[in-house]
């Protein structure tokens, strides 16, 4: 329960997993990521908790929701999230292997392998039959995009994600403070289909680098997970990082819910400070209690932490871009899950105009694009 609960913000219910430990069973937890936006480095911090939940004994299945990314359909279209699936896994597992977990021990599931089941869909429409509207939208506040007029689609993502914690048959789930609310909806709205509530494992919102959430759509509040040394360098520089101010600090975040994590699961928990430009010892910290109080009293300037933190990230994401760099399959769902904007032209398609004779076929010499009566250009 220690390494359960290490740098979460809260448990809900955690006498649950308490109880099945107690039972002398391993809990099942599981983790859902809707695959819209690229993955970057801000989910290396689910990735260090997953890990933690695995040295806890725990079984993690990572569900990849496909439905999800289509139900949030001003996120990302449907003609990519098949391509961004594939990505996102080759993303996840060399994450995992990057800070020591095997990937073996995981169990990947995809949202539309039982979301569509009758069953599951039935589930749906009875659980939309129990819950308002107005509970709807406050379950979905934090994490469906919001608009004027919103697609209906909205409403039912959080209902199907508190169904999946009946239909992955876990113990838990893991995610944000962003989805408190939806939490909260699952305590309450299973038990009114007849399922079990579950325990509720919640992140904290771990700052970006301009201070404020990580965001895929900003490029500078974010390090992609293959980034060059020279960009990563370049990031963090700019990276907002006030002299003895610790809170929405993006950098010194890094380091307590990722490097500092990391360094434990290999097996010696420590953050190396280089002070050698000043003359000075390194600094060596085994706790970000340590590290923040050294902060606060200026004894650990923005000017060393910034290049330390580079450092690190760069050599976290080694692994990771090895292991891109060897993967055709990899490259190849890359550039079909976030195509450029030049790529983006060149596969426009030429609308097709159809003939000036409804109901005909082109003859020969035609085509469906260019008519034989069309006018020369």
């Amino acid at each position: 329960m220690d390494l359960i609960r290490e740098n979460l913000q809260e448990v809900l219910n955690p006498e649950i997993l308490e109880k099945v430990y107690a039972e002398g069973r391993n809990p099942s937890i599981y983790w859902g990521t809707a695959t819209t936006g690229r993955p970057h480095c801000g989910y290396l911090v689910p990735a260090i908790k997953i890990a933690q939940f695995l040295a806890a004994d725990a079984s993690v299945t990572v569900l990849l929701a496909d439905v999800h990314s289509y139900l949030d359909a001003l996120k990302c279209s449907p003609e990519l999230v098949e391509q961004r699936v594939k990505y996102y896994e080759f993303a996840i597992k060399s994450m995992l292997e990057a800070v020591g977990v095997p990937t073996h021990k995981l169990k990947f599931v995809l949202g539309s392998s039982y979301q569509q089941s009758s069953e599951y869909v039935f589930d749906v429409y009875k659980l939309s039959s129990l819950v308002s509207e107005r509970d709807a939208k406050r379950a979905g506040a934090e994490i469906v995009k919001q608009s004027e007029n919103a697609p209906l689609s909205g409403l039912l993502y959080p209902i199907l994600q508190v169904l999946d914690e009946e239909y992955l048959h876990v113990d838990a789930q893991f995610g944000g403070l962003d989805q408190r609310k939806l939490f909260t909806a699952a305590i309450e709205w299973l038990p009114r289909m007849g399922y079990k509530q579950r325990a509720h494992l919640l992140n904290p919102i771990v700052p970006g680098l301009r201070g404020g959430k990580m965001s895929s759509s900003d490029q500078d509040s974010k390090i992609d997970l293959l980034d060059t040394p020279d960009v990563i360098v370049k990031k963090i520089r700019k990276a907002e990082a006030a002299p003895r101010v610790v809170e929405d600090n993006g950098v010194l975040g890094f380091v307590e819910f990722v490097l500092l994590p990391a360094a434990a699961l290999k097996g010696k928990k420590e953050f190396r400070v280089d002070r050698e430009r000043d003359g000075l010892e390194p600094l060596v910290y085994t706790s970000i209690e340590q590290m923040q109080e050294d902060y606060k009293t200026d004894v650990l300037t923005p000017q060393q932490l910034k290049p330390a933190v580079a450092n690190g990230i760069i050599e976290l994401l080694a692994p990771i871009q090895a292991a891109y760099q060897a993967s055709p399959e990899w490259q190849q769902a890359a550039i079909k899950a976030h195509p450029s904007p030049e790529q983006k032209k060149k596969e426009k398609k030429v609308k097709n105009k159809g003939t000036r004779h409804p109901g005909t076929q082109p003859g020969a010499g035609e085509t469906e694009e260019t008519p034989a009566d069309a006018p020369a250009q």
